[in-house]
């Protein structure tokens, strides 16, 4: 949300900038970063910054706390969940009615989405690790608050946003050539593209539909969500890696994905890793069952359809994928190797894919009135 306002890129533009000339330090990318996080939220909202600092704060005395709990250490961890998960959906349930300001509510509200997984995976990382696992409240604050992924993602994983505090702040000409580009890439995918296939879309959209039509919408609107996802993530990695800390990759070639098993680890793949490492881990310690492994990719895709939003619409979308992946892994189907069978083949599986994608990616426009006219306009032969 921040990239489409140029204060905001100018503020984080200027943090890279006293990053780097201020290398020498060796502790820039903590103390300096960590005061960036904190200007940065109360310049765009006083309010903004009370809420985060009390969220923040709260999760870190319970996170230190399950780092050296003796006892009772499964109901804890799982109590601490709970609240969390119980807190954002309350919010959400009830519209974030509290915010007075829009801007200020979708900043509250995408910040939470993302940072309630940060919050969960720091949990689980007390957890397993107990004592071992303790971190400098300096560090917890900044890996919460780290503004290049605070409402847009990728996912920060909390061990190895933990590795790079350790590391001194180090940026090669190269890495700084490539980040620009990757900032480039993504302003101008979001800036420019979307914006114009947003135009068309809600054009054509208004009108009355034909099947042609409705297939058009639906192969157009899944080109412009890559471009909007993508375009965040691009300028999300680039910006964090010129501040020396390194971004994940959240999509991963995903139109050469064969099974919608692998499409989920290359599309907004930091929210399909996530889903899976803790689901997984927390329900399936050994090697699951097929009949195991169908039920949990049932569970994993319908929460990560009420991630994106609490309708019916977002409830079908997760059933929907979820059974498709269920049989895959009833079936054993769920990889395939590119150099075991044929191009064709291979290129034939990934179109499959797509096609089941395809089908329902409309529900992510988050409006049931035009998901069911496009839905209708499928049925509505021009002849």
């Amino acid at each position: 949300m921040w990239y489409l306002n140029m204060n905001a890129v100018m503020a984080i533009t200027g943090m890279v900038l006293i990053l780097a000339l201020t290398r020498w330090w060796p502790h820039n990318k903590r103390i300096l970063l960590l005061a960036f996080n904190l200007c940065f939220l109360f310049l765009f909202n006083h309010r903004l910054l009370a809420f985060y600092l009390g969220y923040t704060a709260l999760n870190y005395m319970a996170f230190w706390a399950l780092c050296y709990l003796p006892r009772w250490r499964k109901t804890a961890f799982v109590t601490l969940i709970a609240l969390n998960v119980a807190a954002v959906s309350g919010l959400r349930i009830l519209g974030m009615a509290s915010a007075e300001h829009p801007l200020i509510d979708t900043a509250i509200f995408l910040g939470l989405i993302y940072n309630v997984l940060k919050v969960i995976d720091a949990l689980y990382f007390a957890y397993f690790f107990g004592k071992d696992a303790k971190t400098p409240v300096l560090d917890y604050f900044n890996y919460i608050l780290f503004i290049p992924t605070f409402t847009s993602g990728p996912i920060l994983k909390f061990r190895d946003f933990m590795a790079d505090v350790k590391e001194p702040y180090r940026v090669t000409a190269e890495q700084t050539e490539d980040s620009i580009k990757r900032i480039i890439l993504g302003m101008f995918k979001k800036i420019v593209l979307v914006t114009w296939m947003t135009d068309v879309f809600d054009h054509l959209s208004k009108q009355e539909l034909h099947t042609h039509e409705s297939l058009f919408l639906m192969i157009w609107f899944y080109a412009l969500i890559f471009f909007d996802f993508s375009g965040y993530s691009d300028i999300a990695v680039g910006f964090g890696r010129l501040m020396g800390y390194n971004i994940p990759e959240n999509f991963k070639k995903p139109f050469q994905s064969p099974t919608l098993t692998q499409y989920w680890r290359n599309w907004h793949a930091t929210l399909g890793d996530w889903f899976r490492d803790h689901i997984f881990m927390f329900f399936s310690r050994s090697t699951p069952t097929r009949w195991t492994a169908a039920g949990l990719s049932l569970l994993i895709m319908v929460m990560i359809g009420l991630w994106h939003g609490f309708s019916w619409l977002y409830l079908l979308w997760g059933v929907y994928h979820g059974v498709l992946m269920g049989l895959e892994n009833l079936l054993n189907k769920t990889t395939v190797n590119k150099r075991k069978v044929s191009k064709r083949y291979f290129y034939a599986r990934c179109a499959l894919t797509q096609l089941f994608v395809t089908a329902a990616v409309i529900v992510y426009s988050g409006k049931s009135e035009t998901v069911l006219h496009i839905y209708k306009g499928l049925f509505h032969w021009p002849f």
